[in-house]
């Protein structure tokens, strides 16, 4: 947990809030004082006696993350306390070792990092076990017919399993967009007091690389202390992820609405006034980190112009934001995960949904037939008075719809009722479900996704 407390069990997943948490960020601060002080060794500057005596010192450390609270008010962050309670706590042989070259963003920057990369292998953990659910309902509703719906309209047949391989290709897509982060998003900051490494004794590329080598994190070209590029493209990263699993909780609110609902949550969902509910409130937590996810990600993006050396309050604004998003991210995730394990479905509600909605929804396969005979806006125009005069359809509106002699000469009766038939009109829904399970497939094999923690987050 973050800081919120009981709230944030609605909105969070145990194992990300655990990497998030203050003495997660304590830890991580630590660990980069410990890189930092093995690179200065690495490079010469300090001893390796003196480094080491920094990682035990801060091995033993028990830093209370609200004092440590408290006492950053003083500076601003929680690095200025951290490294005083640090070297007091070494040999005066090795203060050197303490912090060297470095300015508290670099500290702080870096764990944050840290921090992140350590969350986003539970939160890919949950992501992944979401995708693999989704393309289980995929395969084994490919060619289950189902109600499509358009600006909350009936529209058309489609399938359930074309429904939930767009889940997967959202979810999918997160999956890939939180993987690249590694590649160079989650870097170490470090450029000294104004960015030009000059505590280092001009050794400070080699300090950068060895302290991400130490951390596992990329080691940038330049400080990024004023170019915030890395933090948006992380924000950006984890607010389509919680957009990713929105979608599928939107579609499940929608599709357990009402008598003859085709989607149920399992297990969770009572009412404190209403004992027959049973309301999808997994679904509905992760919609809510859906609408907060923007606002944070806003707060970012807003927060981008850092000017000159450091920023003044820029800085300082990320850091909150950057875990919420994070932890909501791991919340919704580990939602969407749970919700689709459990998911009912009702495929005789979605046929029935289907013959409840009408010819109408057969309206452009039957416009389609007909516009070599009457041209397009005479095909549509004949549908729409055929289904005026015979709203029940069947072989009423054929009748209907021959009476034009210009229809009656050119299709039969027989290939105009087939024209009606559902699933006479799904186009490549089974060709598209199964040309993405098949990505789905290719992608799901890397070691990446082994990771399982299916025992965590219950909402």
């Amino acid at each position: 947990m973050t800081g919120n407390g009981m709230l944030e069990w609605l909105d969070g997943a145990p194992s990300v809030d655990t990497e998030l948490g203050d003495a997660a960020l304590v830890r991580a601060m630590l660990d980069v004082e410990v890189a930092l002080a093995r690179a200065a060794s690495g490079a010469g500057l300090v001893s390796p006696e003196a480094a080491e005596a920094v990682a035990r010192a801060a091995a033993e450390l028990d830093i209370d993350a609200g004092d440590l609270g408290r006492e950053s008010v003083q500076a601003g962050n929680p690095v200025v306390p951290l490294v005083r309670e640090l070297a007091a706590s070494v040999p005066l042989a090795a203060q050197p070792a303490v912090h060297p070259g470095a300015t508290s963003q670099d500290v702080l920057d870096t764990a944050l990092m840290l921090l992140v990369r350590r969350a986003l292998i539970p939160l890919r953990a949950h992501l992944a076990r979401a995708g693999d659910a989704a393309a289980a309902w995929a395969e084994s509703h490919r060619d289950t017919l189902m109600l499509a719906r358009t600006l909350g309209q009936p529209a058309q047949p489609t399938t359930f399993g074309l429904r939930a391989a767009c889940w997967l290709a959202g979810i999918d897509a997160a999956y890939a967009g939180l993987e690249r982060l590694h590649d160079d998003v989650l870097a170490v900051q470090l450029g000294g007091a104004a960015g030009t490494l000059a505590g280092q004794a001009g050794r400070g590329l080699d300090m950068m690389d060895h302290v991400a080598s130490e951390l596992g994190l990329a080691a940038p070209a330049t400080p990024w202390h004023t170019e915030r590029s890395r933090i948006h493209a992380l924000g950006t990263a984890l607010a389509t992820t919680v957009t990713a699993c929105g979608k599928v909780a939107a579609d499940v609110v929608g599709q357990s609405s009402g008598p003859g609902a085709e989607l149920a949550e399992g297990g969770r969902g009572g009412s404190s006034a209403m004992p027959h509910k049973q309301n999808p409130v997994t679904s509905v937590l992760v919609l809510a980190a859906a609408r907060r996810a923007p606002g944070l990600v806003a707060t970012l993006l807003g927060s981008g112009v850092h000017e000159q050396e450091r920023a003044t309050g820029s800085w300082h604004a990320e850091w909150p934001a950057l875990r919420e998003l994070v932890r909501l991210a791991g919340g919704a995730a580990a939602g969407v995960a749970s919700i689709l394990a459990e998911l009912s479905v009702d495929t005789a509600a979605m046929r029935q949904h289907v013959r409840a909605a009408g010819p109408g929804v057969m309206s452009e396969a039957l416009a389609s037939v007909l516009v070599p005979v009457l041209g397009r806006a005479g095909a549509h125009e004949a549908v729409r008075e055929a289904l005026a005069e015979a709203p029940a359809g069947g072989r009423d509106l054929v009748v209907a719809l021959r009476r034009d002699p210009a229809i009656a000469d050119a299709l039969s009766e027989e290939e105009l009722v087939a024209r009606l038939d559902p699933a006479s009109w799904l186009g490549s829904a089974g060709a598209l479900v199964d040309r993405h399970l098949h990505r789905h497939a290719s992608h799901a094999a890397g070691p990446s996704r082994r990771s399982d923690p299916s025992d965590d987050h219950e909402h």
